[in-house]
């Protein structure tokens, strides 16, 4: 049973909402009050299920079917920024945002999906819901006390997550609610807390849901998808505490010893509690197959990579999957027709991997490509700064050679997809012509001037930078074979072996460090790093680790924000964004130059974007009550 409820504004918005004062006491519908819902078991549970509604799917569940941060920053570039300039991508590039409007924030001017959007109100609204919960549950009529105690632990560990997504958007612009507000408190006295002090409020929820015995380490079983467990509760701690840590946060405080003993403990426990990286390829048939062409010789490394995304993960003791923390409840949808390679069905290509993600992947080697302290000697990145010490990289050549990942991650020129193609081929496209539509194996050639898959400025089925999303994507989905994208990977061990990583690299125990990236690469087919690295080439490896391992998982938007300095900006990263432009010459080769992606900058890059804004009217009640500015800079 669910019940109804109305979506009250955040609990900030109570300051000018006086006149509806016994609204806090009324359940969901209206009818009953809400010492009825918790004299009911089931009506109980039913408040507990309202507690999850604002659970986001993620992916490409952001309006219009875009993957919101991902393209936000600079890892790819949506195609929809130029075919619906008004949308989403196309609002931010052109900095057409403000406090009182902000597409990204509000879901798309105020459209959302799978509640990737409306942050603000919509977190808020679950936070609330969850401490009025943990308010009453005590003496709540409840059958079973172990459903009463892991209810519990469920409402704590949400309410631990929904801070933790207002954290990394808003940034240190949050009250901390323990207890209900209610439309008679006086807010004068409400207080806007420091980065820490909010992360350590979400630490001292995570361990109340670890402490709680009834709460499980895994979700074993289909009835209870969606539901949250112990993991989860490791997982957060993780995150923010290395956030509170990063530069952006730390209030010029050093918090990275604490950073490094929490993530080792949450790390410890969840390989204690049977989390693992998935490190074998559980489905042969599809992912090695002779039509699959993940990497080269059919690469198991390649392989494992591509198809750990392409799956969900199954509810069960002993899942195949067993590195997934939490994943979404919601679907992907049809991800070849709306976040692949756009010609395949005719629709659009969504998400294109930028240049500067493509020279994130090492050579083979283990050798950067680009001198990670300065990877570009000019501001738009048309420049490389070369590694010196990588002997194998050719521009001339650019995607041999390559980390696994790379070829597990994108599709570029010259690589092969087989699946249902809905148009037949013409004498333009050399590599593919003649051919019929229909399932059969094509070329992606992303030159200039061809037809279907070339780089094209406008085209909403081609690509803007010359590459194709493919992480995410099924190696043979189609139309014929309707394969939509996974569950949503909300949390896996891979990042939290990487946030130890880190939090052990700043905290100077570069020992245990190297030994934990090399466990990431190890995965994914690639050399250890070597132990003479000093503190900090390690820190730069590890960075880099981050973005390609955790590439285009909305990861990125977040850390180049966490790693600047609150007077800082975003010029280096997000300012330009290039492609590779290819040229095919009359003997069938091809010639490679870099260029930006449009002539102009995008101007989702100064200070102020380092956050989202506050919803005006948030900011102008929180101050007219308290008297102090909430609004994030530049807002």
């Amino acid at each position: 049973m669910k019940i109804k409820y109305i979506v009250l504004p955040l609990i900030l918005l109570i300051i000018t909402l006086g006149s509806c004062k016994k609204a806090l006491d009324m359940a969901p519908d209206g009818k009953l009050t809400m010492d009825q819902v918790f004299a009911d078991n089931d009506k109980v549970g039913a408040f507990l299920n309202s507690c999850y509604t604002n659970m986001p799917a993620k992916g490409t569940r952001y309006f219009f079917w875009m993957r919101g941060p991902v393209d936000a920053s600079d890892e790819a570039w949506d195609t929809d920024a130029e075919a619906e300039p008004s949308l989403v991508s196309g609002s931010m590039y052109n900095g057409g945002a403000s406090a009182s409007s902000h597409a990204l924030r509000d879901g798309g001017w105020g459209n959302t999906d799978g509640n990737n959007g409306n942050y603000w109100a919509g977190y808020w609204n679950s936070i609330r819901n969850c401490t009025v919960f943990l308010s009453r549950i005590d003496k709540a009529t409840v059958l079973s006390e172990t459903d009463r105690k892991r209810w519990k632990a469920e409402a704590y560990l949400l309410r631990a997550y929904y801070y933790s997504e207002l954290l990394k958007w808003f940034g240190p612009a949050l009250a901390i609610e323990k207890v209900p507000f209610n439309y008679s408190d006086n807010f004068s006295k409400l207080t806007k807390e420091s980065y820490y002090n909010v992360v350590k409020f979400i630490i001292s929820d995570c361990d109340v849901a670890l402490a709680t015995a009834e709460l499980p380490w895994r979700i074993t079983t289909a009835s209870e998808a969606g539901r949250v467990n112990k993991a989860m509760a490791e997982a957060i701690k993780s995150k923010m505490i290395l956030f509170a840590a990063s530069p952006l946060y730390n209030g010029g405080q050093n918090y990275w010893q604490e950073a490094y003993t929490v993530n080792k403990t949450s790390l410890a426990n969840l390989k204690a509690n049977g989390y693992q990286l998935y490190n074998n390829v559980n489905f042969p048939q599809t992912f090695l197959s002779d039509v699959a062409y993940i990497g080269t010789n059919k690469d198991t490394h390649a392989a494992l990579y591509n198809e750990y995304f392409c799956n969900s993960m199954a509810y069960s003791s002993t899942p195949v999957d067993q590195e997934t923390i939490y994943q979404s409840r919601d679907g992907q949808g049809n991800i070849w027709d709306i976040d692949g390679i756009g010609a395949q069905d005719g629709y659009k290509s969504g998400t294109c991997p930028s240049q500067e993600l493509v020279d994130s992947y090492e050579t083979s080697d283990g050798q950067p490509i680009l001198n990670l302290a300065n990877p570009y000697l000019d501001d738009q990145h048309l420049q490389p700064n070369y590694n010196s010490a990588n002997k194998l990289y050719s521009a001339t050549d650019p995607y041999a050679n390559r980390d696994p990942r790379f070829y597990a991650s994108i599709y570029y020129n010259g690589s092969k997809r087989k699946c249902s193609w809905s148009f037949p081929e013409v004498p333009q496209s050399f590599e593919n012509y003649p051919a019929s539509a229909g399932n059969r194996t094509r070329i992606i050639s992303t030159y200039i001037g061809e037809p279907q898959t070339g780089i094209h400025a406008t085209t909403r089925k081609a690509t803007r930078t010359g590459y194709f999303e493919r992480k995410f994507l099924h190696p043979n989905a189609g139309n014929d074979n309707p394969v939509g994208g996974a569950n949503y990977k909300l949390f896996r061990l891979g990042e939290i072996i990487l946030n130890f990583a880190e939090a052990a690299a700043e905290a100077g125990v570069l020992d245990e460090a190297t030994t934990a990236v090399n466990e990431i690469r190890s995965r994914a087919g690639m050399p250890d790093l070597p132990s003479s690295l000093s503190k900090e080439d390690l820190i730069l490896r590890i960075r880099n680790e981050r973005r390609v391992e955790l590439a285009l998982e909305e990861n990125r938007y977040f850390d180049i924000r966490r790693w600047s300095l609150p007077t800082g900006d975003l010029s280096k990263t997000d300012r330009w964004v290039t492609a590779m432009a290819i040229t095919r010459n009359s003997d069938g080769t091809y010639s490679y130059a870099r260029r930006t992606v449009r002539a102009n900058e995008r101007l989702n890059y100064t200070n102020k974007w380092l956050w989202l804004p506050i919803p005006l009217n948030e900011a102008n009640a929180l101050k007219a009550s308290t008297g102090t500015d909430w609004q994030n800079t530049g807002w």
